[in-house]
Protein backbone atom coordinates (compact mmCIF):
# COMPACT_ATOMS: atom_id res chain seq x y z
CA UNK A 1 0.00 0.00 0.00
CA UNK A 2 2.83 2.41 0.85
CA UNK A 3 4.32 1.77 -2.60
CA UNK A 4 1.13 2.97 -4.29
CA UNK A 5 0.92 5.99 -1.96
CA UNK A 6 4.55 6.84 -2.72
CA UNK A 7 4.02 6.60 -6.46
CA UNK A 8 0.95 8.83 -6.24
CA UNK A 9 2.99 11.44 -4.33
CA UNK A 10 5.80 11.29 -6.93
CA UNK A 11 3.40 11.70 -9.84
CA UNK A 12 1.39 14.41 -8.09
CA UNK A 13 4.45 16.42 -7.05
CA UNK A 14 6.23 16.26 -10.42
CA UNK A 15 3.36 16.59 -12.86
CA UNK A 16 1.26 18.75 -10.54
CA UNK A 17 4.14 21.18 -10.07
CA UNK A 18 4.74 21.27 -13.80
CA UNK A 19 1.08 22.06 -14.47
CA UNK A 20 0.97 24.71 -11.73
CA UNK A 21 3.96 26.40 -13.36
CA UNK A 22 1.95 26.71 -16.56
CA UNK A 23 3.31 23.69 -18.38
CA UNK A 24 1.19 21.63 -20.75
CA UNK A 25 0.95 18.00 -19.58
CA UNK A 26 0.20 16.81 -23.10
CA UNK A 27 3.74 17.79 -24.10
CA UNK A 28 5.10 15.17 -21.69
CA UNK A 29 3.13 12.34 -23.27
CA UNK A 30 5.75 10.83 -25.56
CA UNK A 31 5.05 7.10 -26.01
CA UNK A 32 7.91 6.69 -28.50
CA UNK A 33 10.37 8.06 -25.93
CA UNK A 34 9.02 5.54 -23.40
CA UNK A 35 9.39 2.79 -25.99
CA UNK A 36 13.04 3.65 -26.60
CA UNK A 37 13.92 4.00 -22.91
CA UNK A 38 11.96 1.00 -21.64
CA UNK A 39 12.82 -1.27 -24.53
CA UNK A 40 16.54 -0.53 -24.38
CA UNK A 41 16.64 -0.98 -20.58
CA UNK A 42 14.74 -4.27 -20.81
CA UNK A 43 16.94 -5.55 -23.62
CA UNK A 44 20.10 -4.68 -21.72
CA UNK A 45 18.71 -6.52 -18.67
CA UNK A 46 18.25 -9.65 -20.78
CA UNK A 47 21.86 -9.41 -21.91
CA UNK A 48 23.25 -8.83 -18.42
CA UNK A 49 21.31 -11.51 -16.49
CA UNK A 50 20.80 -15.24 -16.86
CA UNK A 51 17.38 -16.91 -17.01
CA UNK A 52 17.50 -17.87 -13.32
CA UNK A 53 17.95 -14.24 -12.24
CA UNK A 54 15.22 -13.02 -14.59
CA UNK A 55 12.73 -15.59 -13.26
CA UNK A 56 13.61 -14.78 -9.64
CA UNK A 57 13.20 -11.06 -10.31
CA UNK A 58 9.80 -11.46 -11.99
CA UNK A 59 8.68 -13.61 -9.05
CA UNK A 60 9.97 -11.12 -6.45
CA UNK A 61 8.48 -7.93 -7.93
CA UNK A 62 4.82 -8.55 -6.94
CA UNK A 63 5.96 -9.07 -3.34
CA UNK A 64 7.32 -5.52 -3.27
CA UNK A 65 3.78 -4.18 -3.60
CA UNK A 66 2.60 -6.08 -0.54
CA UNK A 67 3.21 -5.22 3.08
CA UNK A 68 5.85 -7.12 5.02
CA UNK A 69 4.73 -10.51 6.32
CA UNK A 70 7.42 -10.43 9.00
CA UNK A 71 5.28 -8.92 11.73
CA UNK A 72 5.31 -9.32 15.50
CA UNK A 73 2.46 -11.84 15.18
CA UNK A 74 4.52 -13.96 12.78
CA UNK A 75 7.54 -13.97 15.10
CA UNK A 76 5.32 -14.82 18.07
CA UNK A 77 4.04 -17.85 16.18
CA UNK A 78 7.56 -18.84 15.12
CA UNK A 79 8.98 -18.75 18.64
CA UNK A 80 5.93 -20.43 20.16
CA UNK A 81 6.22 -23.21 17.59
CA UNK A 82 9.91 -23.65 18.37
CA UNK A 83 9.07 -23.75 22.08
CA UNK A 84 6.49 -26.50 21.47
CA UNK A 85 8.94 -28.53 19.38
CA UNK A 86 11.77 -28.22 21.90
CA UNK A 87 9.45 -28.97 24.80
CA UNK A 88 8.30 -32.17 23.08
CA UNK A 89 11.93 -33.11 22.46
CA UNK A 90 12.81 -32.46 26.11
CA UNK A 91 9.91 -34.57 27.39
CA UNK A 92 9.76 -37.41 24.85
CA UNK A 93 13.16 -37.40 23.16
CA UNK A 94 14.35 -36.38 19.71
CA UNK A 95 12.78 -39.38 18.00
CA UNK A 96 9.31 -38.13 19.01
CA UNK A 97 9.41 -35.38 16.36
CA UNK A 98 10.61 -37.58 13.48
CA UNK A 99 7.12 -37.91 12.01
CA UNK A 100 6.46 -34.16 12.37
CA UNK A 101 9.57 -33.07 10.50
CA UNK A 102 9.11 -35.63 7.71
CA UNK A 103 5.59 -34.40 6.91
CA UNK A 104 5.27 -30.91 8.41
CA UNK A 105 2.12 -30.11 6.38
CA UNK A 106 0.30 -32.96 8.10
CA UNK A 107 1.81 -32.48 11.56
CA UNK A 108 -0.55 -31.37 14.37
CA UNK A 109 2.52 -29.87 16.03
CA UNK A 110 2.97 -27.37 13.19
CA UNK A 111 -0.52 -26.99 11.74
CA UNK A 112 -1.76 -24.32 14.19
CA UNK A 113 1.04 -21.94 13.20
CA UNK A 114 -0.28 -20.92 9.79
CA UNK A 115 1.89 -17.80 9.37
CA UNK A 116 5.01 -19.95 9.70
CA UNK A 117 3.89 -23.10 7.87
CA UNK A 118 3.04 -21.09 4.74
CA UNK A 119 6.67 -19.97 4.49
CA UNK A 120 8.05 -23.08 2.79
CA UNK A 121 11.69 -21.97 2.80
CA UNK A 122 11.61 -21.30 6.53
CA UNK A 123 9.86 -24.60 7.29
CA UNK A 124 12.38 -26.47 5.17
CA UNK A 125 15.20 -24.80 7.11
CA UNK A 126 13.64 -25.72 10.47
CA UNK A 127 12.87 -29.31 9.53
CA UNK A 128 16.29 -29.92 7.95
CA UNK A 129 18.15 -28.92 11.11
CA UNK A 130 15.75 -30.72 13.41
CA UNK A 131 16.44 -33.78 11.25
CA UNK A 132 20.18 -33.32 11.77
CA UNK A 133 19.57 -33.02 15.51
CA UNK A 134 17.58 -36.26 15.43
CA UNK A 135 20.42 -38.02 13.63
CA UNK A 136 22.72 -37.18 16.54
CA UNK A 137 25.88 -37.33 14.41
CA UNK A 138 26.74 -33.60 14.46
CA UNK A 139 27.71 -31.34 17.33
CA UNK A 140 26.54 -27.75 17.85
CA UNK A 141 29.59 -26.18 16.21
CA UNK A 142 29.20 -28.24 13.04
CA UNK A 143 25.50 -27.42 12.78
CA UNK A 144 26.18 -23.72 13.41
CA UNK A 145 28.76 -23.65 10.60
CA UNK A 146 26.33 -25.37 8.25
CA UNK A 147 23.56 -22.95 9.23
CA UNK A 148 25.80 -19.94 8.58
CA UNK A 149 26.71 -21.25 5.14
CA UNK A 150 23.07 -21.91 4.25
CA UNK A 151 21.93 -18.49 5.46
CA UNK A 152 24.71 -16.85 3.44
CA UNK A 153 23.68 -18.84 0.35
CA UNK A 154 20.05 -17.82 0.86
CA UNK A 155 21.06 -14.17 1.19
CA UNK A 156 23.21 -14.20 -1.95
CA UNK A 157 20.58 -16.03 -4.00
CA UNK A 158 17.75 -13.77 -2.81
CA UNK A 159 19.88 -10.70 -3.56
CA UNK A 160 19.72 -11.39 -7.32
CA UNK A 161 16.37 -9.54 -7.82
CA UNK A 162 17.69 -6.59 -5.79
CA UNK A 163 20.75 -6.36 -8.02
CA UNK A 164 18.59 -6.77 -11.16
CA UNK A 165 16.23 -3.92 -10.27
CA UNK A 166 19.07 -1.67 -9.07
CA UNK A 167 20.97 -2.11 -12.35
CA UNK A 168 17.77 -1.53 -14.31
CA UNK A 169 17.23 1.75 -12.46
CA UNK A 170 20.86 2.78 -12.93
CA UNK A 171 20.56 2.40 -16.70
CA UNK A 172 17.35 4.37 -17.19
CA UNK A 173 18.89 7.91 -17.02
CA UNK A 174 21.48 6.90 -19.62
CA UNK A 175 18.83 5.47 -21.94
CA UNK A 176 16.84 8.67 -21.36
CA UNK A 177 19.83 10.59 -22.70
CA UNK A 178 19.94 8.22 -25.69
CA UNK A 179 16.28 8.96 -26.42
CA UNK A 180 16.95 12.71 -26.02
CA UNK A 181 19.91 12.57 -28.42
CA UNK A 182 17.75 10.74 -30.95
CA UNK A 183 15.20 13.53 -30.58
CA UNK A 184 17.89 16.18 -31.07
CA UNK A 185 19.10 14.38 -34.21
CA UNK A 186 15.55 14.44 -35.53
CA UNK A 187 15.31 18.14 -34.65
CA UNK A 188 18.56 18.96 -36.46
CA UNK A 189 17.17 17.25 -39.56
CA UNK A 190 14.25 19.67 -39.44
CA UNK A 191 16.03 23.01 -39.01
CA UNK A 192 14.18 24.49 -41.96
CA UNK A 193 10.75 24.28 -40.34
CA UNK A 194 9.08 27.28 -38.59
CA UNK A 195 10.48 28.21 -35.13
CA UNK A 196 7.33 27.18 -33.24
CA UNK A 197 7.48 23.66 -34.72
CA UNK A 198 11.21 23.49 -34.12
CA UNK A 199 10.69 24.42 -30.45
CA UNK A 200 8.13 21.65 -30.12
CA UNK A 201 10.61 19.09 -31.46
CA UNK A 202 13.27 20.29 -28.99
CA UNK A 203 10.79 19.99 -26.13
CA UNK A 204 9.91 16.45 -27.19
CA UNK A 205 13.59 15.54 -27.28
CA UNK A 206 14.19 16.84 -23.75
CA UNK A 207 11.31 14.75 -22.44
CA UNK A 208 13.51 11.67 -22.97
CA UNK A 209 16.03 12.83 -20.37
CA UNK A 210 13.21 13.79 -18.01
CA UNK A 211 11.49 10.39 -18.29
CA UNK A 212 14.71 8.42 -17.82
CA UNK A 213 15.58 10.26 -14.60
CA UNK A 214 12.02 10.19 -13.26
CA UNK A 215 11.61 6.45 -13.87
CA UNK A 216 15.00 5.70 -12.32
CA UNK A 217 14.74 7.70 -9.10
CA UNK A 218 10.99 7.95 -8.69
CA UNK A 219 9.85 4.43 -9.57
CA UNK A 220 12.48 1.73 -10.17
CA UNK A 221 15.22 2.73 -7.69
CA UNK A 222 12.91 2.74 -4.64
CA UNK A 223 11.68 -0.77 -5.51
CA UNK A 224 15.29 -1.99 -5.35
CA UNK A 225 15.66 -0.49 -1.89
CA UNK A 226 12.38 -2.05 -0.75
CA UNK A 227 13.38 -5.50 -2.02
CA UNK A 228 16.65 -5.23 -0.10
CA UNK A 229 14.78 -4.38 3.11
CA UNK A 230 12.49 -7.39 2.60
CA UNK A 231 15.54 -9.59 2.06
CA UNK A 232 17.06 -8.44 5.36
CA UNK A 233 13.78 -9.19 7.13
CA UNK A 234 13.58 -12.70 5.67
CA UNK A 235 17.16 -13.42 6.76
CA UNK A 236 16.28 -12.40 10.30
CA UNK A 237 13.79 -15.27 10.62
CA UNK A 238 16.53 -17.78 9.77
CA UNK A 239 18.84 -16.20 12.33
CA UNK A 240 16.10 -16.45 14.96
CA UNK A 241 15.67 -20.18 14.27
CA UNK A 242 19.43 -20.71 14.22
CA UNK A 243 20.03 -19.08 17.60
CA UNK A 244 17.09 -20.89 19.20
CA UNK A 245 18.08 -24.36 18.00
CA UNK A 246 21.74 -23.84 18.89
CA UNK A 247 20.77 -22.73 22.40
CA UNK A 248 18.77 -25.95 22.75
CA UNK A 249 21.69 -28.03 21.47
CA UNK A 250 23.90 -26.39 24.10
CA UNK A 251 21.57 -27.59 26.85
CA UNK A 252 19.33 -24.60 27.52
CA UNK A 253 15.70 -25.22 28.44
CA UNK A 254 13.07 -24.40 25.76
CA UNK A 255 11.98 -21.21 27.56
CA UNK A 256 15.58 -19.91 27.58
CA UNK A 257 16.26 -21.12 24.03
CA UNK A 258 13.38 -19.05 22.59
CA UNK A 259 14.59 -16.09 24.65
CA UNK A 260 17.89 -16.34 22.75
CA UNK A 261 15.90 -16.24 19.51
CA UNK A 262 13.80 -13.29 20.67
CA UNK A 263 16.90 -11.22 21.33
CA UNK A 264 18.12 -11.30 17.71
CA UNK A 265 14.90 -9.78 16.29
CA UNK A 266 14.63 -6.16 15.22
CA UNK A 267 13.22 -3.95 17.97
CA UNK A 268 10.24 -2.92 15.81
CA UNK A 269 8.92 -6.51 15.66
CA UNK A 270 10.46 -8.02 18.80
CA UNK A 271 7.84 -9.02 21.38
CA UNK A 272 8.60 -8.32 25.01
CA UNK A 273 9.47 -11.18 27.35
CA UNK A 274 6.01 -10.95 28.92
CA UNK A 275 4.21 -10.88 25.57
CA UNK A 276 6.00 -13.99 24.39
CA UNK A 277 5.44 -15.77 27.70
CA UNK A 278 1.71 -14.98 27.64
CA UNK A 279 1.43 -16.13 24.03
CA UNK A 280 3.11 -19.45 24.87
CA UNK A 281 0.77 -19.95 27.82
CA UNK A 282 -2.27 -19.24 25.65
CA UNK A 283 -1.00 -21.70 23.05
CA UNK A 284 -0.67 -24.40 25.71
CA UNK A 285 -4.24 -23.85 26.90
CA UNK A 286 -5.73 -24.42 23.44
Amino acid sequence: MLVIVGYVIVVGAVFGGFAMAGGHLAALFQPLELLMIGGAALGASFVGNNAKTLKASIKALPGALKGSKYSKAMYMQLMTMLFDVLSKVRKEGLMSIEGDIEKPDESPLFSKYDLVVHDHHLMEFICDYLRLMVSGNMDAMQIENLMDNEIETHHVEAHAPVHFVAKLGDGLPAFGIVAAVMGVVHTMESVGIPPNELGELIAHALVGTFLGILLAYGFVGPISSLLEQQLDESSKTFQCVKVTLLASLNGFAPALAVEFGRKVLYSTERPTFSELEDHIKQSKSK
